[in-house]
């Protein structure tokens, strides 16, 4: 515990000031972030970073992370990402062949799969940041309906849970734990915006708050359920105590798309 809380400090000490500054620091440290994740997932299927599929799907993985502000760059190629995508599942398909079957078209499936979501999710918290003060206050916000769902989970779930949620995938997480996590996000969520105003109206704040606390947890069981499939313990080893990267923001890779299209919905 001593060691992960020490982890925790120094990783909130290195992220926290780089997204209040946001601009290019914070661009340069979601690529890092990005890409030791989708390291973290090629590791679980065995698919070395250095090798044809490796490479391949960091670039495109840099391509899809590339902020609304500098497609142009793709633009005045003549390119748009999804064309991109399509040329690099023709390029694996192809290399399918190559290796005469050795990388598979399954393979192939959750090379894709792999870049699309890591990719988009963290593009999603660029562009929710952007270069302004509102977008600032959203991202805390995420940071904080998802911190404060995964603590209320942790502690109603230990005094009150006794239904499983989903005990094939995560064993200690219960239906108790879980309701309990979402009504703390909406407490947590109301106090926030007394301090921090967004420009929504209370409802829309807690109607937020409650697909972001829900696709939270789903996202956490989603990296559960990945671990178990590749018997794994841990995504990595980057931050001690916490395990990868990816165990760290698997709640936020499922939260912030959802709040970027909430906006575009209710706003």
């Amino acid at each position: 515990m001593k060691q992960r809380i020490i982890t925790g400090i120094i990783a909130a000490a290195i992220f926290l000031p780089i997204l209040y500054l946001g601009g290019l620091p914070f661009t340069i440290l979601t690529y890092l972030m990005a890409t030791i994740a989708i390291y973290e997932l090629l590791r679980m299927k065995k698919i070395p970073i250095l090798s044809f599929p490796g490479f391949l799907s960091t670039i495109l993985l840099w391509i899809f992370l590339l902020p609304n502000q500098y497609s142009y760059l793709l633009v005045d190629l003549g390119l748009a990402k999804i064309e991109l995508a399509l040329l690099a599942v023709l390029l694996f398909l192809s290399y399918t062949v190559v290796t005469k079957n050795k990388f598979t078209f399954d393979d192939v499936g959750f090379v894709i799969l792999t870049t699309i979501y890591i990719g988009l999710c963290f593009f999603y918290l660029i562009e929710i940041r952007g270069n302004n003060i509102e977008g600032l206050k959203y991202v805390f916000f995420v940071l904080v309906v998802v911190w404060s769902t995964d603590s209320g989970a942790y502690f109603v779930g230990k005094a009150f849970g006794k239904r499983k949620l989903w005990p094939d995938i995560s064993p200690n997480k219960t239906i108790e734990g879980s309701l309990g996590g979402i009504f703390i996000a909406i407490v947590i969520g109301i106090i926030y915006i007394s301090f921090i105003p967004l420009q929504l109206s209370i409802v829309k704040v807690i109607i937020i708050t409650i697909f972001l606390s829900v696709f939270g947890q789903i996202g956490d069981l989603v990296e559960s359920a990945l671990k178990r499939h590749y018997d794994v313990k841990d995504s990595g080893k980057l931050l001690p105590g916490h395990g990868g990267i990816l165990d760290r923001v698997d709640s936020w890779l499922f939260a912030l798309p959802i709040l970027y299209f909430l906006l575009l919905v209710i706003s």
